[in-house]
Parts: structure tokens; C-alpha cells; sequence
């Protein structure tokens, strides 16, 4: 028997790592999804909010059907109407009504579940809170910066600086990956990732805030180093979500992506971190 050309005997053969989807499908949809979210927020910035209101009833839909797979019932009528109600507060009256419309939405959903007996009672209201929290009210924080007299730039530098995390750690991940960081819960996420995430995410923060939004280099470094950690922790949560669930993608909706929340993951926990941030950044 010969050894292959260029490899030594008994050295273990580097596995060649992928990135596990079909990547030109998955560029071509993410692209397509870029030019969708700027058209709306530069033609009529009302708009945006009606996209976002599909996205969370589409996204709700999805994490409603993942958990009925382990028998649990969330009660998809009140926090489809509460999570509407939740963005447009947001955006027409500020954090306050937003506030508001969570709670109502809580209770909403308590009272609609409680016809159904007391059978799983408290397993399926706490899951329908974390369900008006995770998506709605964490997607509202972007609604929020749209409000501002330059939102929809906010809105677009939040959205690259979560584009650039999720672009550095893939190329650097694929290229260098060798160290999971938990391999226990996403093999394919790796720690040389994840340092390409924080090279990329802080470069596109420190232009992107300057040139959009004339504010400092050092906010925009700021915004893309915090969208890092929070996409990262997005990511890693809706992954240890799909393990428990046993699903591998919460949708389908997607091609190359899986179901639209698999493209909220890193967004959603970014999305108040970027507000606050911004906020900040720019009313010093």
C-alpha cells in the first residue's frame, strides 16, 4: 500500500472543514434580504415596521411549531397580535407603551392558555413569555432606532455591524477554525472564528458610525466589538434551543438559511445592545 503524495505515514489527515450550507444559495438569499430591509427603510420608513411585523409573525410561527415538536402548546393568536402591537408602539410612542404592550401581551397569553386546563399550564406560559420576549420585544429595539430623525442609518449600521460578525467568523472559521468554542452545543463554531468575528465586526463599526451617522471612530468600534459578543451569544443560545428541541433549523422558509429565525439569531440580542449604544454614541 502507498501513501497518498504528499502526506506522511502515520500522520492523522487534516479533515477539510465546510461550512456545512450551500454557500452561493445562502449569499444570494442574504443578499436578497439586504436589498429588501434598505429599500423599506429609505423609500418610507413606515414600511420597515410592516416588514418587521411579517418577520416576528413569521418567526413566532416557527419557534410556536419547534416547541410543539416536545408537546408544548404556545399560544400563537396573543402574541401575534401582541408582538404587532409591541413594534408599532415602539415605534409611533417610545419605550414606555412598548413596555405595555409586552406586559399585555404576557397576560394576553396567560388568559388565552388557561382555557385549555391546567395540564402543562406553567410550562406552556413560560414559554409563551420567553417566546413575546425573545422575538417581539427584543426585534422592537430596532423599531426604536428607526424612530430617531437618522433611524434608518442606525438601523443600517446596526444591521452591518451583526453582517460583519456573522461574515468574519465564517471566513475566518472556515480558513483557521481548529479550536471549537463549544463543541458541545456548535461544533463548526470555532475560537479562530470568533476572533475574525471581533477583526471584521470593529472595522466595519469604525467606519460604518462615522460615515453614516458622523459620529466617533471609537463608537463605531464600540457597537461592532459589543455586536460580536451578542450575535455570537444569539447564535450559540438559538443552537442550544434546536439541540434540546432536536430540530436542526426552525424553518425552512430560506433556502440555504433554514427558517427566518435562523437569520434573527444573531440579530434579536444585538438589537438593544446597538439602540443603547447608538443612543449613547451619538447624544454625548
Amino acid at each position: 500500500m502507498h501513501e497518498p503524495a504528499g502526506e506522511q505515514p502515520g500522520r492523522p489527515r487534516r479533515r477539510k472543514r465546510s461550512a456545512g450550507r450551500n454557500v452561493p444559495q445562502s449569499i444570494a438569499v442574504g443578499l436578497g434580504l439586504v436589498a429588501v430591509v434598505l429599500l423599506s427603510l429609505y423609500v418610507v420608513k413606515a414600511a420597515f415596521v410592516g416588514l418587521a411585523s411579517v418577520a416576528v409573525l413569521i418567526a413566532l410561527w416557527e419557534l410556536a411549531h419547534a416547541f410543539r415538536s416536545r408537546q408544548v402548546d404556545v399560544p400563537v393568536v396573543p402574541l401575534g397580535v401582541g408582538g404587532v402591537a409591541m413594534l408599532v408602539a415602539a415605534y409611533a410612542e417610545g419605550t414606555g407603551p412598548l413596555l405595555g404592550c409586552f406586559l399585555a401581551t404576557c397576560a394576553a397569553a396567560l388568559v388565552w392558555r388557561a382555557r385549555s386546563g391546567p395540564a402543562g399550564f406553567v410550562r406552556d406560559v413560560t414559554a409563551a413569555v420567553f417566546t413575546a420576549a425573545y422575538v417581539p420585544l427584543l426585534a422592537s429595539f430596532a423599531v426604536l432606532m428607526l424612530s430617531a430623525h437618522d433611524g434608518a442609518d442606525r438601523v443600517v449600521a446596526f444591521v452591518l455591524a451583526v453582517v460583519a460578525s456573522d461574515v468574519g467568523g465564517f471566513v475566518a472559521g472556515v480558513l483557521w477554525g481548529r479550536h471549537p468554542m463549544s463543541p458541545t452545543i456548535s461544533p463548526r463554531k470555532s475560537w479562530e472564528g470568533f476572533a475574525g468575528s471581533l477583526v471584521v465586526g470593529a472595522a466595519t463599526g469604525a467606519a460604518s458610525v462615522p460615515l453614516l451617522l458622523d459620529g466617533p471612530a471609537w463608537g463605531g468600534v464600540l457597537l461592532g466589538v459589543l455586536a460580536v459578543l451578542t450575535a455570537t451569544a444569539g447564535d450559540l443560545t438559538e443552537s442550544l434551543l434546536k439541540r434540546d428541541l432536536e430540530i436542526k433549523d426552525m424553518g425552512s422558509l430560506l433556502p440555504g438559511h433554514g427558517g427566518l429565525m435562523d437569520r434573527l439569531d444573531s440579530l434579536l440580542p444585538t438589537a438593544p445592545v446597538a439602540y443603547l449604544v447608538l443612543d449613547h454614541v451619538l447624544n454625548r
